[in-house]
């Protein structure tokens, strides 16, 4: 979910916004495909790590151009980004004015097959129980 000026600014969803986006998210979550999603507050209570080799550089918010940031999320599992594209069709605007959603697929390990080690195979899968197991 992109975020707009009023977003950055702080703006709270309407009572009706609120209920007609929570009534989405529960079609979601009902049909099988919302793993994950929230709202993410303004940049201006954000910060940025900077990587430059083994330097590492904290930038505080707010951040420029508004249209590139990312003002909430879901993760979705669906079979294909047509599926993805049907869903967020049916969306409510998740903001008061226009507003835009992104749509990207998420790497699987499958993706990394030529770098993917037995033994960097099994560093991820710890990781992964660990994180199941909460």
């Amino acid at each position: 979910m992109k975020a707009t000026e009023d977003s950055e600014k702080g703006v709270m969803p309407s009572t009706e916004l609120l209920a007609a986006m929570g009534k989405f998210n529960e079609e979601l979550v009902n049909a099988g495909i919302m793993l994950g999603g929230d709202g993410l507050k303004p940049s201006t209570q954000g910060k940025r790590i900077a990587f430059d080799g083994p330097g590492r550089t904290v930038i505080d918010g707010p951040f420029a151009e508004t249209r590139e940031l990312v003002a909430g999320y879901w993760i979705w599992e669906v079979k294909d980004m047509d599926e993805a594209i049907a869903w967020a069709r049916r969306c409510p605007n998740p903001m008061p004015g226009p507003s835009e959603l992104e749509i990207r697929p998420v790497y699987g390990m499958e993706d990394f097959a030529e770098a993917m080690t037995p033994e960097v195979a099994e560093i991820h899968d710890r990781a992964r129980d660990k994180l199941a197991g909460r």
